[in-house]
């Protein structure tokens, strides 16, 4: 949980996933801008447009690389170097598994949120929907593509939860609306 979580731990993600990410981007630019093509695929994630309990600062970083992306590819765009950002849902990997840092537990308080989260991701750990062979498989017909997404959502729970998220958010914005409005001088 993120009050649980020292600071340190989310200087840790962020330089793996958006720090890490940025540097080999920025290592093949040039090249790619000098020759007019190429194709960044940026590992974001569907954390990276959704929100889980217990990994905030994992969201956080592949909210940040899916922004960074975007930008990427606007002004990448120009020299016809394509940028997509790939939301995969969950696969079989071992994400959720002995690769997956886990902060000491501390505030009870967080018990009856988190522990039952936990318990159903180490459950499915290793037999998620998601085939990786088959991401692989996706990612190279993505990059065979003349016209590639700014985004790319893999697997059925991804694609599930993300749309549900942006008919949420349409929703809270109409709701919203008139004061929305209202700050127009």
């Amino acid at each position: 949980m993120l009050e649980e979580s020292p600071i340190e731990e989310m200087r840790r993600q962020f330089d793996v996933n958006v720090f890490g990410a940025v540097a080999v981007a920025k290592a093949f630019l040039p090249s790619f801008r000098s020759r007019r093509r190429g194709f960044i695929v940026n590992v974001t994630s569907m954390g990276g447009m959704i929100t889980l309990p217990g990994i905030a600062y994992y969201c956080g970083s592949k909210f940040a690389l899916q922004g960074i992306s975007e930008v990427m590819r606007s002004e990448m765009a120009p020299f016809g170097v394509h940028v997509t950002a790939l939301c995969p849902g969950s696969f079989r990997t071992d994400w959720a598994g002995r690769s997956m840092v886990r902060t000491e537990r501390s505030i009870a308080d967080y018990d009856a949120l988190f522990d039952p989260i936990r318990a159903a991701r180490q459950a499915v750990s290793g037999k998620q929907l998601g085939d990786p062979e088959k991401l692989a498989a996706a990612v190279l017909t993505l990059i065979e593509s003349d016209n590639p997404p700014p985004l790319l959502l893999l697997g059925s729970d991804a694609y599930r939860l993300v749309s549900a998220k942006i008919e949420r958010l349409q929703q809270e914005i109409e709701a919203w609306r008139a004061l929305t409005l209202s700050t127009d001088g």
